[in-house]
């Protein structure tokens, strides 16, 4: 029997996305539509690829979900463009992990799209408009392609303009896609049609109620659809009155999504907040989506002239000071105001039989309000781990009080908390910044969290977790080889016969990763968690009382259902040998090739870099996604939704980006070299130091994925000229960092119990690092090597690397093996000239540090090695001199199955 789990909407780009009752909305970007987005047409119709693509990344940091790509226009030809811009797409992993959706009116460019898009996309769309026979033939070829698809509610009669229209159409379109092709109900989304309201026109007063309550039908009526359109239509009558359109659309979204709307086309910037919206503003809004009176279309009308252009007026309120006692400790958990808390604590104390019970009581009672706020998406991370900090202030002034009482009665046990959690960094792994946000969100919550910190070996994560009785272990890690270290200790779980679920995070896990490698080797319950808002779900269900066990059964099922999938998919890639690879390698016409000797060779050091010049070079929207915020700079500062917090987020990093600055409390520091070099046997790199006369040499991985007829297989090897051309090229090496100080300031927050600043410093340090990679790389192209010396680049320019050559880094797509730092090691002394040190998992410490390559070569671009077969892992075992069953343990993740 199919479980109910597997009848969610699973859709695919290079991660999953599963759209389950507990989804928040899902945003369609639809900047990259020729019809929608006028900037885009003009690049497709010039031809400029790969500024378009820009645009799809724009809509993926903005927050797009899924993105959907049109190329309907009469001046294009259609079915070339979609199929050349998906391939750029799938090259870009920071665009392709998120699905596609394949816009057209056009059977062929939809066919075409399908026949090269990667992971699991959405057709958009197909309807009865041509009859049941066409209807039903591009059913099936989509069913067989494995995509969802969006039926348009339109017939041989025309599109569905009321409410019985709509459930016809649906319900038809729905009969005979389960009942005729077997379809998979759940890969059907219906597009019901939002067409303007208040247009004046009587037959246009039910469009919206009408959607509205076909949405609410289709998901009654037909089992596990998915309900989609495009909100702008709604307020088409209000172009020029933003203020009514960014109302309109919230307030038919805030409906829509109550009947059961579940995903749509909505930009983000058009947005009001439903409950920000003025009282008079939404009556008459409402009354005019709810067609709740006769006259509502002429009252708003006359009611928009009043609100073109209004500002919104903002008032600090000084009055909650006034209020209860509770009502004014839950203020301060939710707004993270502690200046007031230890007044408030004392007088609930004073209050209290026992200083507990104002932990149990009054302090958890507004963290309950926090965790509910932030549930519902109502409130976001940074405002949380303020939170926090209030928190832990409260609870540190009542703790002597606490200790008190246990020494005066002591046969009254320790209060009980929700339950214990272990959490720590792998071995070898040193980054921490989601871990401690996952453990605040979690310690919120009325968990207690032992932090055993970063490089933790799986011996002491066994022995912590035996001798405090943890009820959960969670493990993070960022890089690929923390992956291996994640399976160890789940064996050593098993071996050490835990029963405690096993909770899994970081930038480089993945279910899939979960399901079929960490979960076959531990019978318990093991659980990848990808942000810290599920973090809470999940612990509450592990733990319940009463329904914990049919959760876990529910969780392993659902990952051995998984990975049973994942190992057994019908499409299997089809992979070249590597000596075909090489045959087809990435070729440049050397003889016709400037090369540029580099003004300044050899190694060179910056021993204490002014921070100050590295701040202009900071791109902030990685720095706003570390807090969960998502949005591209300076956007994200006024966006509807998460503006404001995003704003109070921007201004507390600027206060102590000036303190780091004018208190020099960091220290940034920089080796680099610029050597001669030349490509030999094909995938290698031959380096020559000047300083001490000694020959080193780069292994670089080449792709192996079987491409389309004409496209090279990359190496980066093939942006160096070969010995045998006789041309004298050259290459770079660096390591920076800015992460000197930053663990003696972040341990000195959380002695303090802010763990917010701690957080806070930890993220700021990293953009320095960035930025420091992105300053020296600007100072390698016009000064030391000078191959760009008239280059005059704006940061946002810098941001999108619109400059010539690269600066790639192993453990990233193009070189993804981490041993090749060890040779940058070598070739630079980077541990004696700077203090950047290496661990055993080949993690740079301290973690704000960056190290890579330089390219100067104006061919040399970004692309990702892919999946390898094992011919390239044993041809690198043998050209490194290494072990295979070593290259085999290095390249693991890059490895293809069989």
């Amino acid at each position: 029997m199919e479980s109910k789990q597997s009848k969610y909407l699973k859709l695919s780009g290079l991660e999953p996305l599963v759209v389950t009752p507990e989804s928040n909305f899902i945003n369609v970007g639809e900047r990259t539509n020729v019809a929608g987005s006028r900037k885009f047409l003009r690049l497709i119709k010039e031809e400029k690829f790969e500024e378009a693509l820009d645009i799809a990344r724009d809509q993926v940091e903005g927050g797009a979900q899924i993105i959907d790509i049109n190329m309907d226009d009469g001046l294009i030809d259609g079915k070339e463009a979609m199929v050349k811009f998906l391939n750029l797409v799938i090259a870009e992993p920071d665009i392709s992990r998120v699905p596609i959706m394949i816009d057209s009116s056009k059977w062929e460019i939809i066919e075409a799209g399908l026949q090269v898009v990667q992971g699991k996309c959405v057709v958009n769309s197909i309807s009865l408009k041509e009859g049941e026979e066409e209807f039903i033939h591009h059913a099936k070829l989509i069913k067989r392609y494995g995509a969802a698809v969006i039926v348009m509610a339109f017939d041989e009669v025309g599109q569905a303009d009321n409410y019985d229209r709509r459930i016809e159409i649906a319900q038809r379109s729905y009969d005979i896609l389960v009942d005729k092709v077997g379809f998979p109900p759940e890969d059907i989304i219906f597009d019901l049609n939002i067409f303007p309201v208040a247009t004046g026109m009587e037959e246009h007063k039910l469009n919206a109620l009408d959607f509205i309550k076909a949405t609410k039908w289709v998901r009654e009526n037909l089992p596990y659809c998915s309900v989609s359109g495009g909100v702008s239509n709604v307020s088409f009558s209000f172009r020029g009155n933003n203020p009514v359109r960014e109302a309109m659309h919230s307030v038919f979204l805030f409906h829509a999504i109550k009947a059961g709307m579940n995903m749509g086309i909505v930009n983000p910037n058009m947005l009001e907040v439903y409950d920000d919206i003025p009282k008079d503003l939404l009556e008459h809004v409402e009354d005019v989506m709810l067609n709740r009176r006769d006259d509502a279309t002429e009252r708003l009308l006359e009611f928009a002239e009043s609100v073109v252009g209004k500002a919104k007026e903002s008032k600090v309120d000084n009055s909650w000071r006034e209020e209860p006692l509770q009502e004014r400790i839950t203020r301060a958990l939710v707004k993270g105001i502690d200046q007031f808390i230890v007044e408030d604590v004392e007088e609930a104390r004073q209050a209290s039989d026992k200083p507990i019970q104002v932990i149990e009581g009054h302090l958890m009672t507004g963290m309950n309000v926090v965790g509910d706020l932030f549930g519902s998406g109502k409130m976001f991370l940074p405002q949380v781990v303020k939170s926090a900090r209030v928190m832990k202030r409260a609870v540190a002034y009542l703790l002597p009080y606490i200790e008190e009482e246990k020494l005066a009665n002591p046969q009254e046990g320790d209060s009980e908390g929700a339950g214990k959690i272990l959490m720590a960094t792998v071995k070898g792994d040193v980054h921490d910044i989601g871990k401690n946000i996952v453990s605040v969100v979690l310690a919120c919550n009325n968990y207690e969290i032992i932090d055993l910190g970063v490089m933790v070996p799986p011996e002491k994560i066994i022995s912590e977790a035996i001798s405090q009785r943890v009820d959960i272990i969670g493990l993070s890690g960022l890089i690929t080889p923390s992956l291996d270290e994640m399976v160890h200790l789940a064996k050593e779980m098993q071996r050490n016969n835990f029963s405690i679920p096993l909770l899994i995070g970081g930038a480089t896990t993945s279910k899939a990763h979960t399901a079929v490698k960490i979960d076959p080797q531990y019978k318990e319950a093991v659980v990848h968690v990808n942000d810290a808002s599920r973090a809470v779900t999940v612990v509450g269900d592990l733990l319940q009382k009463g329904t914990s066990a049919a959760y876990k059964k529910s969780i392993k099922e659902d990952y051995d259902d998984f990975r049973d999938k994942f190992l057994k998919r019908s499409v299997k890639k089809e992979y070249k040998s590597i000596e075909k690879a090489r045959e087809n390698s990435f070729k440049i016409d050397w003889e016709a090739t400037n090369i540029c000797e580099p003004h300044a060779r050899g190694i060179h050091v910056l021993e204490d870099q002014e921070l100050d010049k590295l701040v202009p070079y900071i791109d902030w929207t990685p720095f706003f996604r570390s807090w969960e915020l998502h949005g591209k700079y300076p956007a994200i500062l006024t966006d509807e939704v998460v503006g404001e917090q995003a704003t109070d987020l921007f201004s507390d990093a600027q206060n102590m980006l000036k303190n780091i600055l004018n208190k020099k409390q960091l220290k940034a520091k920089a080796v680099f070299g610029l050597f001669p070099a030349n490509a030999i046997n094909t995938d290698d790199i031959e380096v020559m130091n000047p300083d001490d006369g000694n020959m080193y040499v780069f292994r670089t991985l080449r792709q192996q994925l079987q491409r389309r007829e004409g496209v090279a297989d990359y190496a980066l090897a093939d942006f160096i000229a070969p010995k045998e051309s006789g041309v004298q090229d050259y290459i770079g090496a660096f390591c920076v960092s800015t992460g000197f100080g930053t663990a003696e300031l972040a341990t000195k927050f959380e002695k303090n119990l802010d763990d917010y600043n701690s957080i806070m410093i930890k993220a700021l340090a990293d953009r320095l690092a960035e930025a420091f990679a992105e300053y020296l790389h600007k100072e390698i192209r016009t000064h030391y090597w000078g191959y760009a010396k008239e280059e005059y680049l704006s940061n946002e320019e810098l941001i999108k690397e619109k400059y010539k050559g690269i600066r790639p880094a192993p453990g990233y797509p193009a070189c993804p093996d981490h041993l090749e730092k060890l040779t940058i090691w070598e070739l630079l002394k980077v541990e004696e000239k700077i203090g950047v040190k290496l661990t055993d998992s080949l993690a740079m410490w301290p973690a704000a540090s960056v190290s890579g390559y330089y390219f100067a070569n104006p061919e040399a671009r970004y692309f990702g090695v892919g999946k390898i077969k094992e011919d390239q892992v044993a041809d690198y075992a043998q050209r490194k001199g290494i072990s295979l069953e070593k290259a085999k343990k290095w390249l693991a993740p890059s490895i293809a199955e069989d």
